[in-house]
């Protein structure tokens, strides 16, 4: 059994739309090969808009979800002209999370599926997150399924995005929560100094750590709780940001870096890991990275850019294959939810 799927990834960070082509052939076990992939930075209007979605009224949230879908189905028209692909099976897209509150049972990703379908003329698969959230679940993490499937030979998979989240194999099951957010917050508050992200964690380095606001963060009710559990941006507007007062920005870069290095090392540490697999824009943090290998004697693999970069959309276009042949493709040890089942609204 050979597909060949695009998978469409837009994180909180908003740095840009990832697509990945990849070829997934089923044996006695999955194999994958990604052929093509390409991150397209948001132009400003879209970022902006994007960014601002969670202000909007229903009527400007349903008229951005339709928008949102034509500009996926232009994205990826452009990228299968670009490198003449011929044999797309189907796109499987997460689109662009607003809302995540699985505990009212919704969670809302724009970017209709069928806007990406008349765009394309390809069999779209959508909205990945709602039905697990109806059976109970987070709706998050669905990238397990994939690490299960596809990098079962590491301890544990680690994503460094707008929140850092892990699945580990426990006890002959795949469980994953989110650690803590990580560039959701660092980036938001690099923009004070005219930048998108803190290269090399260049910034952090020259700040000093206050030490009551490290103490206040990783005191956060979120760590005590067990897993699964999920992180959003409501969450940090809430928690995290009204910490941040009268203390310099350095210092916060600072403080918030070593408090994400302590919160991911520590889940290292009480599961005796050996070897973590990373992935992410936060996999290019030095800084953080540097931090995290001086709390923890687990051995960090960092792997090729394609992987660090594309393995979110990787996962999703896997997703989006199991979906379409009906195979279970969400994990309940890792989301919560009553059972497994095989998610995605197909177009």
């Amino acid at each position: 059994m050979i597909f060949h799927a695009i998978g469409l990834m837009s994180g909180t960070s908003l740095d840009g739309l990832d697509i990945c082509f990849a070829k997934f052939e089923k044996q006695d076990y999955w194999n994958f090969k990604i052929l093509k992939a390409e991150t397209i930075p948001y132009p400003k209007v879209w970022e902006e808009q994007l960014r601002n979605s969670i202000n909007l009224s229903s009527v400007e949230l349903l008229e951005l979800n339709s928008e949102y879908g034509f500009y996926l189905g232009k994205s990826v028209k452009n990228f299968i002209e670009k490198y003449q692909l011929n044999n797309v099976d189907l796109v499987a897209s997460h689109g662009h999370t607003v809302f995540h509150q699985p505990e009212k049972k919704f969670t809302f990703q724009i970017g209709d599926g069928r806007s990406i379908k008349i765009e394309t003329e390809l069999p779209v698969i959508y909205d990945f997150r709602s039905q697990d959230v109806l059976m109970g679940g987070n709706g998050a993490p669905l990238v397990p399924i994939g690490d299960e499937l596809l990098f079962s030979q590491y301890n544990a998979c680690l994503n460094l995005g707008g929140f850092s989240n892990i699945s580990i194999k426990f006890n002959n099951k795949r469980i994953a929560f989110d650690i803590a957010p990580v560039n959701i917050i660092l980036n938001k508050l690099v923009q004070q100094f005219n930048k998108n992200f803190d290269e090399n964690g260049d910034l952090a380095r020259k700040g000093k750590i206050n030490e009551e606001l490290l103490s206040k963060l990783n005191s956060l009710n979120f760590y005590q709780q067990s897993h699964p559990k999920s992180l959003g941006i409501e969450w940090c507007n809430n928690n995290v940001f009204p910490l941040f007062e009268n203390i310099e920005t350095i210092d916060v870069l600072a403080t918030f870096t070593e408090h994400a290095a302590h919160q991911i090392s520590k889940i290292f540490n009480e599961n005796q890991l050996k070897n973590v697999l990373f992935t992410g824009g936060g996999t290019y943090n030095q800084y953080l990275i540097e931090k995290i290998k001086a709390k923890t004697s687990t051995e960090i693999i960092i792997p090729e850019k394609k992987i660090i970069e594309y393995k979110e959309a990787l996962i999703f276009a896997f997703m989006g294959v199991l979906r379409f042949n009906n195979e279970i493709n969400v994990l309940s040890s890792a989301t919560g939810s009553s059972h497994d089942h095989s998610s995605g609204i197909i177009a």
